[in-house]
Parts: structure tokens; C-alpha cells; sequence
């Protein structure tokens, strides 16, 4: 098994000067990972923290490496545990606007698409495989309404309508322990992080059907 995993990062939005998941995104670039099945080469790709034009640079980065599967990752401030999405949905909400200063309110992200998609990563035990790490984990069920439910609704309808043979999904994380000095807000230090997004990826690669246990949450 060599399996190709594009891994893409958010930079910087909401006045931070930092996003955890485009400073994890280059501790990835350019490796591979050996596993017992075989190596797992790890393409990378900065987004624009944009509505629309987020979904053309990880099209045109699909159409360039040609993955087997792809893992987008962004921010989720205010969260204690790395967070596999389980569902994308059809809308952008924006509660800020993006870096383009775009601030879109109940738009459909593909007109005539479908309400949501699920995900095609096995959430369930990528979440098993971090917590045996000792890394925070748990199965989310929304990704809000931002850029990052953009993408990944955006990156699901490409790989339905065009790249069925591509699995993908979307994991958000917490921010990094230099965001929250001024919050009152956990966080997540880098190194956990990258190791998170290993363990994810190699976990994905492995598996292609999830475990049938429960993660679900009661509201």
C-alpha cells in the first residue's frame, strides 16, 4: 500500500496572526510516513480563509496531486479536543467576515446541492487511535457555518460529483497555547497537533469502514 494524503491549513483569520492548522500543515510538508502496509506520502496545500475562492485552490490542488484521500484542517478556538467532523452541511453563516471581507448569510454553498454530506474519513477511530495516544479526541457533529463547513462541504461535493474514488473530510483543532494568553479559552501545543493530524492520516489510510461505537452527543 502507498497511499497519497493531501493535508491542507487555513492561514490566519479573525484578527489572529496565527492558525494552528497552516503552521501543522508545514511540520507535514514533504514527509512520508512508513507504516506496516506501506508508506503514506504526506502533499500539502495552504488555503485562503475565503468563501469560494477556499474550495478553487484545494480543486486545483486536487487536479494537481491526484490523492487518494484528503484531509482538510482548521481552527476551532474555544475547543479542548482534536475533532474529526462527522457531517458538512449546505450553508454559509458567516458570523465574521472572511479575509476577503465577504460576510455571506443563509447562502447555499452549491446551489440545488444536497442538504449535507457525510464525511469519508473513519471518525470513530481516528478518534479511538488519538485518545489510545493520550491526545484529547472526540467525534464532532457540526462544523459551524464558516469557511471551514465551506471547504469541507466544498471538498465532499468535488469528490461526489467528480473524484469518487478519493475519500476525504475535514478535522478542526484547538489554538495554539500563544493564542489564548489573552483568552480564557484551552488550547493545543504544535507538536500535539502534528502528531494528531499523523495519527489521522495514518489511520485513515489504513482503514476505509469506521467502528460501530458510540460517540455521540446528547445536544
Amino acid at each position: 500500500m502507498n497511499t497519497r494524503v493531501l493535508v491542507t491549513g487555513f492561514e490566519p483569520f479573525g484578527g489572529e496572526t496565527v492558525n494552528p492548522a497552516l503552521e501543522a500543515v508545514k511540520r507535514l510538508a514533504g514527509r512520508t510516513i512508513e507504516t506496516s502496509e506501506g508508506s503514506i506520502q504526506l502533499l500539502t496545500q495552504d488555503i485562503p480563509t475565503v468563501f469560494g475562492r477556499s474550495v478553487e485552490v484545494l480543486a486545483k490542488a486536487i487536479e494537481e496531486t491526484q490523492p487518494d484521500v484528503v484531509i482538510c484542517v482548521g481552527q476551532a478556538g474555544g475547543r479542548q479536543h482534536i475533532t474529526p467532523e462527522r457531517v458538512a452541511i449546505n450553508v454559509d453563516d458567516a458570523r465574521i467576515p472572511d479575509n476577503a471581507g465577504q460576510q455571506p448569510v443563509d447562502a447555499s454553498i452549491v446551489a440545488d446541492g444536497p442538504v449535507a454530506y457525510w464525511t469519508g474519513l473513519p471518525v470513530k477511530r481516528i478518534v479511538q487511535s488519538l485518545q489510545a495516544a493520550g491526545i484529547p479526541a472526540s467525534v464532532s457533529n457540526t462544523a459551524g457555518t464558516y469557511v471551514c463547513n465551506h471547504i469541507f462541504y466544498g471538498l465532499m461535493h468535488l469528490l461526489q460529483t467528480k473524484y469518487p474514488k478519493i475519500r476525504g473530510g475535514f478535522v478542526h483543532i484547538p489554538f495554539l497555547p500563544e493564542q489564548v494568553v489573552d483568552k480564557q479559552a484551552p488550547s493545543m501545543s504544535l507538536e500535539n497537533i502534528v502528531k494528531a493530524l499523523e495519527i489521522t492520516v495514518t489511520t485513515t489510510a489504513l482503514y476505509t469502514t469506521d467502528l460501530a461505537i458510540a460517540a455521540g452527543a446528547e445536544c
